[in-house]
């Protein structure tokens, strides 16, 4: 007949379910420590059921983490009692986010008179300067910023080379700064 071992230390324990996957073991700290655990997070202001769930998340931690548990910086309750500190924190820190809700910044602003009036102005300004424009420059501001084409698209659109696409289009601009900026 066997002899009865004697039961295995806590930091064992914890080191069987390291080692074996030991789902006794494991039990065996979580009747130990569950109804702990659940305690120190009500005391510390969680309702049960939350801390209910926190502590299914404590042991969770444990299971996976037992390999990194180690008895020379820590004993066995300070180890799992300092994961579920980290788990009330990290709970606290997503409680205190932002629900959402209304953003404000989905308020579409209603413009002032007399800003429609400026941007009105500036507009035909800008037209009224892209009308002195050569009309091959025209063409090329045309498709590049309201067709948004590449300067490549541009280049097979007309048959010209892309050299060529680039400078009536920096040509264009130029101009187009230096009219707007006479007229301001």
């Amino acid at each position: 007949m066997m002899a009865d071992l004697p039961p295995l230390s806590l930091e064992d324990q914890i080191a069987a379910v390291a080692k074996r996957a030991d789902r006794t073991a494991f039990a065996s700290l979580f009747t130990h420590f569950g109804p702990r655990v659940k305690a120190y997070l009500q005391r510390g202001g969680v309702a049960a059921p939350q801390a209910e769930d926190m502590t299914q998340d404590v042991f969770l931690t444990v299971w996976r983490k037992a390999g990194q548990f180690d008895p020379a910086r820590a004993d066995a309750g300070a180890w799992i009692f300092t994961i579920a500190r980290n788990i009330k924190i990290d709970m606290l820190r997503r409680s205190r986010l932002a629900l959402p809700g209304e953003d404000p910044s989905d308020e579409v602003p209603v413009p002032q008179a007399d800003a429609l009036v400026a941007t009105k102005q500036v507009a035909q300004n800008v037209r009224l300067a892209i009308e002195t424009l050569p009309e091959d420059q025209i063409t090329i501001l045309r498709l590049a910023f309201f067709e948004d084409l590449t300067h490549g698209e541009i280049e097979q659109r007309l048959g010209v080379p892309l050299g060529t696409v680039k400078s009536r289009l920096r040509l264009a601009m130029t101009k187009l700064r230096r009219a707007l900026k006479d007229q301001s």
